[in-house]
């Protein structure tokens, strides 16, 4: 099959279109012609090495997790799906690959596609859906009449995340730049702050959720001040915690450089009685399932940007790091 792989770690390195064998059929797996891939911030941060200490892919090595397309072949032991049915996954960690012909996915990573979305417009969601679920429902329990400030209400993460604290009965709040203050408003957003000109966190007080997204640590600082007594910062760019390290089994020793890594951060939030957690997404069938009602019945809708043929996967590369994308990017393989 035709595969997207990376050769080695580094920032500039480009992806190389090769061929390589279909991958293994587990007893778990349902086994899906590719459609669409959605592109991710991860698949960039993977690329250049800055998990590897966490996450080692040793090279050469395939990228990308969201991905729609057609079960073509299942395993023995799998029971929620058959053939023909048009699913969506952002795949576990065990299973990246989503920029080929073909990829393997164990059947509790995967969902059936929304009925009302084209395969394009499913491989965009369930990145940001799972992070924007496992945020907003499972880790700050959302209640209507909360406020939740939702970073970069633009990109990715932010187009959904936005909808689906909307949805939730929160009040939200936002940055973005002057050129998509109407986007990010028709997608909900109550509070909308221009960040090249204003300050969140004179704006901002007393809020339940901050969905932080930059790498800035005087920026996670102020989200923490902001925040009223009680509330929680989630934070997906780090610094990554011992809870992270356990959700991925790491050794002992990389649970303590992650402690060193979260200290300041968390004293900062004790001191200010709130709560700071370090989210890494994990692929969960259940919770997308849950997404696909939501996109069903109108509650959520995708946010693209551009869509690449599968051969310009390096130009969707290149577009999505210029940090200048609204909604998603999303790579057409078939």
């Amino acid at each position: 099959m035709k595969a997207f792989i990376v050769k080695r770690y580094g920032k500039k390195e480009k992806l190389h279109l090769t061929d390589l064998a279909e991958p293994t059929l587990n007893q778990n797996d349902v086994f899906v012609k590719v459609h669409s891939a959605g592109v991710n911030v991860i698949d960039l941060l993977l690329r250049n090495g800055d998990f590897k200490l966490f996450l080692p892919l040793k090279p050469p090595f395939q990228l990308g997790r969201d991905v729609a397309g057609i079960v073509i072949k299942t395993g023995s032991k799998v029971s929620k799906f058959k053939i023909g049915d048009e699913v969506y996954s952002s795949s576990g960690n065990h299973h990246l690959g989503t920029y080929a012909e073909y990829i393997s996915i164990d059947e509790n990573e995967v969902a059936l596609k929304p009925k009302n979305l084209t395969m394009e417009e499913a491989s965009s969601i369930p990145l940001v859906g799972l992070t924007s679920w496992q945020a907003l429902v499972e880790l700050a329990n959302v209640q209507k009449g909360q406020k939740v400030f939702v970073q970069a209400g633009s990109g990715g993460v932010g187009t959904f995340a936005i909808q689906l604290a909307k949805h939730l009965g929160a009040t939200v709040a936002t940055t973005t730049s002057s050129a998509n203050i109407d986007l990010v408003k028709s997608l909900g957003a109550d509070i909308v702050i221009d960040y090249k000109t204003q300050d969140f966190e004179t704006i901002l007080k007393d809020y339940d959720v901050v969905l932080h997204s930059n790498k800035d640590t005087k920026i996670l600082e102020k989200s923490l001040r902001i925040l009223k007594s009680g509330g929680q910062a989630i934070s997906l760019t780090g610094p990554p915690t011992p809870e992270f390290a356990t959700q991925l089994g790491l050794a002992w020793y990389l649970k303590f450089v992650t402690k060193l890594l979260s200290l300041g951060v968390k004293k900062k939030a004790k001191k200010l009685n709130t709560k700071f957690t370090f989210l890494f997404m994990r692929a969960e069938g259940k919770q997308l399932g849950q997404i696909t009602q939501l996109i069903e019945a109108g509650v959520i809708k995708p946010v693209i940007d551009k869509v690449f043929p599968f051969e310009q996967t390096n130009e969707a590369f290149s577009y999505l790091e210029t940090g200048r994308s609204k909604g998603k990017v999303v790579i057409k393989i078939k």
